[in-house]
């Protein structure tokens, strides 16, 4: 009589065993309090970056805030998943009518106006810069943070934000190019600036950010092969 042991592949119980641990392994974990905490502050943080007002240069009508700086540090420090949470919190009361983005504006206001391509990339943004710095963790090195804030901070941000521009303004991609150009440098000294805290936050709070999927699908794999 034949079983699993006799060399046909894992009896059902092996199975099972296997399909738990998979399931375990891709399922990403509950919230912790501490998670919560960890995100109320962040998303207080940005709310703060907004309180000292904003500053409209050119006529694209583009506001400079600081809270473009929060939505990098909050993926850089906090990850993806915390991150995005952080600014979807921002987000939600936004929308919710309170005056927590920069100027004392609202969601609705934002949501609006020609600019409202760039609060919606917030969230992309802080996805992206949080998937990219796990996948440097566990040690956090500035220059390629910097490198990962600026595609997300940057690049991911104006891509929505300058595709929100030309669906509610008349300007050709050229002209709303070179109309949010003036606003570059001080978002790559905002990244350069993100890097610098996050790499002293990683390095004296070292596991802030889990680990990447990929290594928790490699040990998956790992233990299936056995």
């Amino acid at each position: 009589m034949l079983d699993g042991s006799a060399g046909l592949g894992p009896g059902p119980a092996s199975r099972q065993e296997q399909t738990a641990v998979t399931r375990r392994t891709f399922t990403a974990p509950r919230l912790t309090a501490r998670d919560l905490a960890q995100i109320a502050v962040f998303a207080a943080l940005i709310v703060a970056l907004g309180l000292p007002g904003q500053l409209s240069i050119g006529s694209s009508g583009v506001p400079i805030t600081l809270q473009s700086m929060g939505i990098m540090l909050a993926g850089a420090i906090l990850g993806a998943r915390k991150g995005t949470l952080a600014v979807l919190v921002v987000f939600a009361l936004s929308i919710a009518g309170l005056p927590v983005l920069a100027g004392g504006r609202t969601g609705l206001t934002s949501l609006s106006s020609p600019t409202a391509g760039f609060l919606i990339g917030w969230i992309p943004a802080a996805l992206v810069i949080g998937l990219l710095t796990a996948r440097m963790m566990p040690r956090y090195r500035f220059f390629t943070g910097f490198a990962v804030n600026i595609f997300g901070g940057i690049v991911v941000m104006y891509v929505f934000g300058i595709a929100g521009m030309l669906l509610r303004t008349d300007m050709g991609i050229g002209g709303a190019l070179l109309a949010n150009l003036t606003f570059v440098p001080g978002d790559v000294i905002k990244a350069a600036v993100t890097a610098a805290v996050a790499a002293q936050v990683h390095r004296a709070y070292p596991g802030v950010i889990p680990a990447p999927v990929r290594r928790r699908s490699e040990s998956a794999s790992a233990l299936a092969a056995h």
